[in-house]
């Protein structure tokens, strides 16, 4: 973190000596003091505008679009214990209202109930900030410097008194209000913040410790040495350290082979689903009884059917189906290339080709499985007791560096197989490579929001295009819409972009589970919106030249004692810039994620484009939700509002973080319990992580603090508040080092040995395939090349080597030509078993 601040610093003072160059050309004709308010007013106008356009377009969808809005709860029995949504306008609001913590830990895991309670917490700080700051802060500001912390051209109302021309001539009594308030938000978001992950850490314990999952009693082993490559020498090793017994191992091999032979078939198998349709055609039947399709999948059977009428109208007609039918239409052909450099081609039969090449394929893979591949320094080792495992975690086994290293396992569904093949070079090699590319992605991205900074400033258009500036000076509507709703819409824009490029480069690091993918990804996205959203804009959102605050350069590295002094000047010019971005984000653009506006405007496209009876059921997929999208702009949006919390604007951007957070936590919550499809990946791991970036904008509202009261040369006062900063960085070690492992691992204290595989009492043997009961992280869907088959693996074993090679969804038959196995259904509440 030091290093990270030293360079905060450096950029930081970079814009302090630029500010003395700000209007050095007199360009005052642009000042006007009423352009903030016009601004705010401007931002809220527009954001009411779309955001209860999209809010009134979901009440009127939601009731009649059910397998978008209500996806989750119709296709996961976890979601079936929610109560049902009233199909009225407003009248799903007070019972989605009333679900209680329990019934969300119950029905959507801990992620999502470690996530909501974030945005409690964030709501209760809020609360008491804005209290305290409507009825202390504001009116002792506006007695002594005349500011009412609506936005003006200055950065903050005032009453035009000349006490900010000179700060020696004010009464500096009202300072000791900075000092008295910053320990009491500090202290007041410590003892929340410890409170909250209290809470979290009991609940946590109480509701691994009570699960005899396999997830829960196996552990990820590592540096394996090369002597030591076969199950057999692996659980002899194991043990042989009189922890507990060994269920089983699975020493990953590298099945790279297999797994493109499998990836290969799926896409064979698409194509030929097409060449049947395009062959017999296909017309997607309507739902009955609003359900959703079931899945079958049998060994040598069609994989599953559509919606229910369809399959039982394609079983009933596979029977008495005859190809004297078929061969009334034009079969479909395949352009096949062939001879020198393949620049001849010749039309041959889709159907018959795909069938051949499915068959051949389906040989080529039981022939790879049958052979022996070779074995990788990566294990999965599965204990007979949760309390063993633990142990073994937690614990250091080998006396050698980097070899035989212990660590928590993912679910067996949640494994990225591709990823065990590496070898630990590799993965070193790709995660750095990634960081660089993570680093100067957020130096480019900084140089592209250059020019949406200078929007800010008039006079910085004016240097530029003059005609525009004058022109903009003459339109008030139009200038505040430039300045006002340009930037904010264009950072809003990219805030949701760009975590879609960061997700796919966390995606090409090399990790063995989705769950730390999803861990980096939240890292990453918060890299960029802290830096880019905050503390670039702090630095260059209010520059007139920034050429010439780069030229400053030089000196700002010699002298860094102006850090708190420029951080505070900067965040009281850009306090109009922040209230609209938070009334933008919270108010115009938080109800298009409960509208599902991606999925809305891609929903048309993927319907014109479906052809299949495969591609149609796909449509009902729940779109899925990442908490590396939600997460970091949530706590830099807390980090703006904890950073103003004294400023004289602190009233009124806490009342807009707190409509934020308000809306944020219903609209979650409507996504993660009824809509949207999430896996448990983390078991709520990602709460550490908000607690230090939450102290981290601590950390940053005590250096303003310092800052304004070094400003205004009340350097005993800013003296008094150097212990609460050190203070506040003791806390965050503190809890890294004592509430940190309790958020990772399962206490021994808290497994509950009367259950089978909590203590020396061996669970009873488990299919590899299940269906889940709850939120049964053993039991989550396979996905294959970006495939959700359905199927839901327990152990762990590669899904290439016990895929069933089944056939292909047809229309109008329910086996396929090349199978010689009659189709046998069962039904179960959600995926079949195996």
């Amino acid at each position: 973190m030091s290093s990270t601040l030293s360079a905060a610093a450096a950029i930081l003072t970079v814009a302090a000596a630029g500010d003395d160059n700000d209007n050095p050309d007199g360009h005052r004709g642009y000042q006007d003091p009423t352009r903030g308010q016009r601004d705010l007013y401007t931002q809220l106008v527009i954001s009411l505008a779309l955001g209860l356009s999209a809010f009134f377009s979901f009440c009127i969808l939601r009731p009649k679009w059910t397998e978008l809005y209500a996806a989750r709860r119709r296709q996961r029995c976890a979601a079936s214990h929610l109560p049902e949504l009233p199909d009225s306008f407003f009248g799903w609001i007070p019972v989605l209202y009333r679900i209680t913590e329990e019934e969300v830990l119950h029905s959507a895991g801990l992620d999502a109930y470690v996530f909501l309670s974030f945005f409690k917490f964030a709501v209760r700080f809020l609360l008491a900030v804005f209290l305290m700051a409507s009825f202390i802060i504001l009116p002792i500001h506006y007695t002594y410097t005349g500011k009412n912390g609506l936005p003006s051209e200055g950065g903050g109302g005032t009453r035009g008194t000349d006490k900010d021309k000179n700060p020696g001539a004010e009464n500096l009594n009202y300072l000791w209000m900075y000092v008295i308030f910053a320990y009491i938000f500090s202290g007041l978001g410590i003892y929340w913040l410890q409170q909250a992950t209290d809470k979290i850490i009991r609940v946590r314990q109480k509701y691994l410790g009570s699960q005899t999952s396999t997830t829960d009693r196996t552990i990820r082993l590592s540096g394996i040495p090369q002597d030591m490559g076969s199950e057999e020498k692996i659980k002899e090793f194991m043990e042989g350290l009189q922890v507990g017994k060994v269920e089983s191992v699975t020493l990953c091999r590298d099945w790279s082979e297999l797994d493109r032979l499998v990836d290969e078939r799926l896409q064979i198998l698409r194509n030929l689903e097409r060449a049947w349709t395009n062959f017999v055609g296909y017309k997607r039947l309507k739902p009955r009884n609003d359900r959703l399709p079931q899945r079958s999948h049998r060994r040598g059977a069609s994989l599953a059917s559509e919606e229910d009428s369809e399959r039982i109208q394609l079983l009933s007609e596979s029977g008495r189906e005859d190809d004297a039918v078929y061969d009334q239409h034009k079969r479909p052909t395949v352009r096949l290339w062939y001879g020198p450099l393949k620049l001849r081609y010749r039309h041959i039969d889709a159907i018959d080709y795909y069938e051949e090449k499915l068959r051949r394929i389906d040989e080529d893979i039981l022939a790879a499985r049958s052979k022996e591949f070779r074995p990788t320094e990566l294990a999965f080792v599965t204990m007979e007791s949760i309390a063993a495992s633990q142990m073994v975690v937690q614990a250091i086994l080998d006396p050698h560096p980097m070899q035989l290293l212990a660590r928590l396992a993912p679910a067996p569904a949640d494994v990225v197989w591709k990823n065990t093949y590496l070898s630990r070079s590799q993965r070193m090699m790709r995660a750095w490579s990634i960081t660089i590319a993570i680093f100067f992605f957020t130096i480019f991205w900084s140089f592209l929001l250059i020019p949406v900074a200078s929007l800010v400033e008039l006079e910085t258009i004016n240097k530029v295009f003059p005609q525009l500036a004058e022109m903009l000076a003459r339109h008030p509507l139009a200038k505040s819409l430039i300045q006002t709703g340009l930037p904010t819409l264009t950072l809003s824009l990219l805030t949701v972009a760009v975590p879609y490029l960061y997700s796919w480069l966390s995606s090409l690091q090399g990790m063995t589970s989705r769950g730390d993918i999803e861990l980096s990804v939240i890292s990453k996205n918060f890299f960029f919106s802290f830096f880019n959203l905050f503390l670039f804009f702090t630095v260059f959102g209010t520059a007139s030249n920034f050429y010439g605050r780069w030229e400053h350069l030089r000196d700002t590295f010699r002298d860094a004692t102006t850090v708190t002094s420029t951080l505070a000047q900067s965040l009281e010019k850009l306090t109009p810039f922040y209230v609209n971005l938070i009334i933008l984000q919270g108010i115009g653009m938080f109800p298009f994620r409960l509208l599902e506006f991606g999925s809305v405007a891609m929903y048309p496209i993927n319907f014109l484009s479906a052809k299949t009876p495969r591609e149609y059921a796909e449509l009902s997929t729940p779109p899925t939700f990442s908490y590396g999208f939600s997460i970091p702009q949530t706590v830099v949006i807390l980090n703006i509002c904890l950073v103003y919390s004294v400023f004289p604007s602190s009233w009124l951007i806490c009342l807009f973080g707190l409509v934020f957070f308000v809306i944020g936590q219903f609209i979650y919550k409507y996504q993660l319990l009824y809509a949207m499809d999430h896996q448990q990946h983390s078991t709520g791991r990602a709460w550490p992580m908000i607690c230090n970036w939450v102290l981290l904008g601590m950390i940053l509202f005590q250096l303003a603090i310092i800052g304004v009261l070094a400003l205004r040369k009340a350097i005993t006062m800013s003296l008094l508040l150097v212990p609460l900063l050190f203070g506040t960085f003791w806390f965050n070690y503190f809890f890294s080092q004592r509430y940190e492992p309790l958020t990772k691992f399962i206490a021994l204290k808290s497994i509950d040995r009367n259950r089978p595989g909590g203590g020396d009492i061996s669970p009873s043997p488990s299919s590899t395939f299940s269906s889940p009961s709850g939120l049964d992280r053993d039991a989550f869907p396979i996905r294959i090349g970006g495939q959700d088959l359905g199927l839901r693996l327990k152990k762990y074993v590669n899904p290439s080597l016990i895929l069933p090679l089944d056939g292909a969804w047809l229309p109008g038959r329910g086996i396929n030509q090349a199978s010689s196995v009659a189709l046998q259904v069962e039904q179960t509440p959600n995926d079949t078993n195996v």
